[in-house]
């Protein structure tokens, strides 16, 4: 066993143990905290398949960005986690059914491609230029449209994100910018005529005064 066979297995693991914890962790906060971790790790397999730019654009995009703002609306929001988690573990075994179900068919499915025996011999130009350089060049030509509509859909993700974090506090000062272009001279100064000379208030009498 080599060296790279070995890591693979140990990222392996770690990432399937991140993933149970995921959907096991009573906190909310601790399950994103494993999520990150499973993204690290699968960027860590992804470098030993050498997909050094997916590697890093994992790290960068869903570590850094995505689970930062998850972990925003989580925190903004409040969410009753025990009410969601009532009947987990009522239906964790169809769940859990479910669940290997999907893992052989995408074992069955991707596990020609991890074959040596039946893999293309490495193309010159692939060579010369690099990974990341031929997948820019693949994304922007022949996946250009679905480019764009992954974008279009992560942009209503964002704005369905600041909806829902979106509150009116009763204490806080909110001031509406179309109000503000409408206002006029006059209501902006307001004169008050006022005495130049006030009386003072005579001083209050003592209590022993007072008798």
């Amino acid at each position: 066993m080599t060296t790279q066979i070995a890591l693979f297995y140990v990222f392996s693991a770690v990432l399937l143990f991140a993933s149970f914890r995921v959907i096991t962790a009573r906190d909310t906060v601790h399950a994103a905290l494993f999520l990150v971790l499973a993204f690290f790790t699968a960027a860590c397999v992804w470098i030993l398949l050498a997909a050094e730019f997916l590697a890093i654009a994992l790290v960068l995009v869903y570590v850094g960005a995505v689970m930062v703002l998850f972990l925003f609306v989580v925190m903004m929001l409040d969410i009753n986690v025990e009410v969601l988690r009532a009947d987990f573990w009522r239906h964790f075994p169809l769940a859990a059914l479910v669940g290997v179900v999907i893992a052989l068919e995408m074992a069955a499915v991707l596990l020609g491609g991890f074959r040596l025996e039946n893999s293309p011999a490495p193309d010159a130009l692939a060579s010369r230029l690099g990974n990341t350089k031929l997948l820019g060049v693949e994304v922007y030509t022949r996946y250009l449209y679905p480019l764009q509509i992954a974008a279009v859909l992560l942009l209503v993700a964002i704005v369905a994100a600041i909806a829902l974090t979106l509150r009116k506090r009763k204490d806080s000062r909110f001031l509406n910018p179309a109000q503000q272009v409408r206002v006029k001279k006059s209501e902006r100064l307001r004169i008050v005529r006022m005495k130049p000379t006030v009386e003072a208030a005579p001083p209050p009498q003592e209590a022993g005064e007072r008798t």
